[in-house]
């Protein structure tokens, strides 16, 4: 070879090698080299910027040191077995590991290990990539993926994951709360299942349309259709669907938010509402009709009184009677339904009252009815109006018999009990606590969920044109509300029906009955008595009630024009007053200025309105006297009496 040639040679060398050079120093990946030992021959600028060495700190030192433990072991395990064996183990591309900075810190890399020769010995370069962003990055969506998972695994409503051919792929807890189904069970089946009809078949229309044009009707917020569960009920439910991409396919996510509470709030605060607009309609009807009553019952009674040698003509002026107090007894149902009704709680010993109620109610039902009276061992007391649950217990005897037209057993219980949030359900207006519990059941037909939903309903009925009014029920219902108690029906066709009331509980000893004392003879008077009442019809009866009793009396149809008889010198002893009139001026007002204008005048007001009407609008106090419409002669008689002798 000649000179020339070899200077050539030596020349391509060099350029060979400077560009080696170049491409190395230039690296983004770490370039190092190192000998049979371990040795550290070459250290690229990017294993300084990973390493943070210099290049004459780590040249001739062993590569150990940019390892730590356990990699340190394994590198000298590596360089071991080849030096003893010749097997390459330290040789491959891709192998995980941990480098160590000068520092200490220790960051994730990815290590490529090849061979090569140098002077005929072995020689290794490693190629070094910093892992540090990518696990970073790795870490960060792991993260946000459990995140994710863990809002949708805590989730209040069900969120599933189907693809386009409506396979669902993610049930979460909410879901198998909802529709009892466990995830594995519904995973790879149709999302169909979990739907009612027509929803199913409204849900294939939408995936096919999407499949054939790619509409997406199926996407859309807030549409309410029905779910089915595993046991077959169906419920309300608002379903919102989105649509995402994965690895190129669409895929649905939607969201179900069970609507059952939702739906029986508003099915409550509308039974309520309809409660409120007939309690606003009974206390005008029982204005007008107390007033009517009022007459007919007067008239009826004086009649009675003047029939007395003519029993044919008695026996109607009685029926008359009895009717008009029927319809005052309609009327104070239509106010217990509506709450308007003033009751009068007290301590009562429910065991007590129902064991009473025996002979009344066996004289009462049918002969193949058979009763069967059960107390609690000890006292049941509750703060209730003895009269009123009488009545709800009458009531709900006679609905048992009527539901057993071929007799049967009927039982009435008492007992304590502890009502909390499980067996109180959706009925957020009751309190938990222990009440005391009276409970109607019967061996009767029962009723469907339908009439059930229904039966407080008032004038719901399900008995002939004729046979009831249907306000025996809602009556119940009323007076239990307004004790602050609940009520609850449990019934199913065929299987009989069981009522049960539910009353505040007392921890006070009922009150030892007084003994009845003969009844006060009828007495009137012969006071001046000043009678204010804007019905002429009322006016009258009242005026003849009065005069017969041998009252003085002087009348005024309004308020206004009862101010102008006292301004004018009048002064009766007894103002007796209706409370809502015509013309101005309250029986409330005019009160006021009797009591200014006749110091010591004794006042009685009347109404036809529910008192608790009266008093929440202000229209009279609490304390006041009042005879409520429709009354008796009897009744009038002594409470005028009463008004009169009364202290002042």
């Amino acid at each position: 070879m000649t000179a020339k040639h070899r200077e050539t040679k030596f020349v391509h060398a060099e350029q060979e090698q400077s560009r080696f050079r170049a491409v190395v120093d230039t690296a983004v990946d770490g370039v190092i080299l190192i000998d049979a030992a371990g040795i550290i021959l070459m250290f690229n600028p990017a294993c300084e910027r990973l390493f943070e060495y210099a290049p004459f700190e780590v040249i001739g030192r062993n590569v150990k040191i940019l390892m730590p433990e356990p990699y340190r072991r394994e590198h000298d395990g590596y360089l071991s077995n080849y030096t003893r064996t010749g097997e390459k183990k330290i040789i491959g591309i891709g192998r995980e590991v941990l480098g160590r900075k000068r520092s200490g810190a220790t960051f994730p890399m990815d290590l490529s290990v090849g061979e090569a020769a140098e002077d005929d010995r072995p020689i290794f370069v490693g190629i070094i990539r910093d892992l540090t962003e990518r696990k970073d990055a790795e870490t960060a969506l792991r993260e946000g993926a459990e995140r994710l998972r863990a809002v949708v695994d805590t989730a209040v409503d069900g969120v599933i994951l189907i693809d386009g051919r409506g396979t669902l792929q993610m049930f979460n807890p909410a879901c198998e709360q909802l529709f009892g189904y466990k995830a594995q069970d519904v995973i790879g089946r149709n999302v169909r299942m979990l739907m009612s009809s027509p929803h199913r078949e409204e849900h294939d229309v939408y995936l096919g349309k999407y499949r054939d044009t790619g509409a997406s009707s199926v996407i859309g917020a807030s549409r309410e259709v029905q779910g089915l569960r595993k046991d077959g009920s169906v419920f309300p439910m608002d379903l919102s669907v989105g649509e995402a991409k994965q690895e190129g396919e669409s895929i649905f996510v939607g969201v179900i938010h069970d609507l059952s509470s939702r739906k029986r709030t508003e099915e409550q605060l509308a039974f309520a509402q309809k409660m409120e607009t007939v309690g606003q309609l009974s206390g005008g009807i029982a204005h007008d009709f107390n007033n009517l009553l009022t007459v007919i019952l007067g008239n009826a009674e004086a009649l009675s009184v003047r029939l007395k040698g003519q029993p044919e003509l008695q026996t109607l002026s009685e029926t008359i009677i009895t009717a008009a107090e029927h319809g005052a007894e309609l009327t104070r149902r239509l106010l217990a339904f509506s709450r308007r009704q003033r009751l009068q709680p007290d301590v009562i010993d429910c065991n007590a009252l129902v064991q009473n109620m025996d002979p009344l109610l066996r004289g009462t039902l049918r002969k193949d009815i058979e009763l069967r009276v059960t107390t609690a061992s000890e006292p049941v007391l509750a703060i209730a109006d003895a009269t009123q649950l009488e009545s709800a217990v009458i009531n709900l005897a006679l609905n048992a018999q009527d539901a057993m037209p071929d007799g049967g057993l009927l039982t009435l219980a008492t007992n304590e009990i502890e009502l909390d949030a499980t067996s109180l359900g959706p009925n957020k207006d009751v309190r938990p606590g222990r009440y005391a519990m009276v409970v109607v059941t019967d061996e009767g037909t029962g009723m469907t969920p339908e009439v059930r939903d229904r039966a407080f309903e008032p004038f719901f009925t399900t008995k002939e044109v004729g046979k009831g009014s249907g306000l025996g029920l809602s009556m119940v219902y009323g007076f239990v509300k307004q004790s602050d108690g609940h009520v609850t029906i449990c019934s199913e066709p065929g299987m009989g029906t069981s009522v049960r009331l539910f009353l505040p509980l007392s921890a006070k000893a009922a009150p030892a009955k007084a003994k009845r004392s003969k009844a006060a003879p009828v007495i009137g008077g012969h006071e001046l008595v000043l009678v204010v009442e804007d019905d002429p019809l009322v006016r009258g009866h009242t005026i003849t009630s009065l005069q017969g009793l041998g009252y003085r009396v002087i009348v005024a149809p309004d308020g206004r024009q009862g101010v102008a008889l006292l301004e004018a010198g009048e002064r009766p002893q007894l103002l007796f007053t209706d409370i809502v009139m015509s013309g101005g001026v309250s029986g409330w007002e005019l009160a006021a200025r009797a009591r200014e204008t006749v110091p010591g005048i004794k006042v009685l007001f009347t109404s036809g309105y529910p008192l608790e009407t009266l008093t929440s609008r202000g229209h009279i106090d609490t304390h006041a006297r009042v005879l409520s419409k429709p009354y008796r002669l009897a009744e009038l008689a002594r409470r005028v009496r009463e008004t009169l002798d009364a202290a002042a």
